[in-house]
């Protein structure tokens, strides 16, 4: 009986090149049991997306929701995406992924759930597009 005694989660990280975004909810993903973010940890604006800042994030949601009974976790990661942000994770999704596996939460599975336009809005720039 594989994986008996193990109560799973879904930690949705959303990493942007300003903040990182650890949110910790139950298998369902209705219940939210630990949000965490890089910008709750350290003091200045530059550091909210840093590797560090969301190491320390996801260590502090890997704490409550080992509390709370979690200890294996199915990771969802979102970048930006939709028809004008970045389509890559920012820098602190790995540190996440490293620190919530460090602290002996069990890893699932890991997939990327970054927005996809099918050709919705128009994007920003005009008609000649962004001119540097």
């Amino acid at each position: 009986m594989r994986g008996e005694g193990l109560r799973w989660g879904i930690a949705h990280i959303y990493s942007s090149y300003n903040n990182t975004i650890i949110h910790i909810t139950d298998i369902t993903g209705t219940e939210t049991l630990v949000r965490s973010s890089g910008g709750m940890v350290v003091k200045s604006d530059r550091m909210e997306s840093s590797p560090t800042a969301a190491m320390i994030a996801a260590k502090r949601a890997a704490e409550v929701a080992k509390e709370k009974g979690i200890n294996g976790i199915h990771v969802k990661i979102k970048a930006p995406g939709g028809h004008n942000g970045p389509h890559s994770p920012g820098p602190g999704a790995q540190a996440a992924i490293r620190a919530l596996s460090r602290m002996g939460l069990k890893i699932g599975i890991i997939e990327e759930v970054t927005p996809v336009p099918h050709d919705g809005c128009r994007k920003k720039g005009g008609r000649r597009g962004r001119r540097v």
